[in-house]
């Protein structure tokens, strides 16, 4: 249980750290750009995964995750106003999620959680979710990188870039760790 919910948090933390470097490369009127009528901006994926994450983690070991106050098909109206409501939401969203992980211990990790009645156990609930906001955070860096073309910022192994990664990786002795980690430390030590 312990190294599984260590796992899935370092996957939370690596998606939701896609998608803050994402946004912070774009300006803020790129955050509400769409690629046509169908489609979705970052603001309104943001707003999406901000109401799911909300309703689906609110109450997680408690209630059923789809909330009757949730607004699914509201979440898809383009309505966020600038970049300081949308952080604010991405935010929101997120902690709600690192919140109910921390309430997941050995004494309730056996609970059945529902999901439009559907029964998950803790590890069925979380790998959904964590597929789900994959999807959306990969069209989100999807989405920004379009925009930014040349001058996108790779956020993971530049193109050309394989042989040396590789170099520098095989350089080193064997190690268990999470492949997250040297992305997550690599932000934090820049955001110091």
């Amino acid at each position: 249980m312990k190294n599984y919910l260590e796992s899935a948090l370092a996957q939370f933390r690596y998606y939701k750290m896609l998608g803050d470097k994402s946004m912070a490369q774009l300006e803020d009127e790129a955050l509400f750009w769409s690629a046509g009528e169908e489609g979705n901006s970052i603001a309104v994926i943001v707003k999406h995964l901000w109401g799911k994450m909300l309703s689906r983690w609110t109450d997680f070991l408690t209630s059923d995750g789809e909330k009757e106050w949730r607004n699914r098909e509201g979440e898809f109206e383009a309505d966020i106003k600038d970049r300081a409501e949308l952080l604010e939401k991405w935010e929101a969203g997120w902690a709600c999620l690192f919140a109910a992980i921390d309430s997941v211990e050995a004494s309730n990790y056996d609970q059945v959680i529902y999901i439009r009645n559907q029964g998950h156990t803790i590890t069925e609930a979380m790998n959904r979710q964590l597929c789900h906001y994959a999807y959306h955070v990969g069209q989100m860096v999807f989405l920004a990188k379009m925009q930014k073309g040349d001058a996108w910022e790779s956020l993971s192994i530049p193109r050309g870039g394989s042989k040396a990664y590789n170099a520098e990786k095989f350089a080193q002795e064997k190690k268990k760790a999470h492949f997250t980690a040297e992305y997550l430390e690599k932000d934090q030590d820049q955001e110091k």
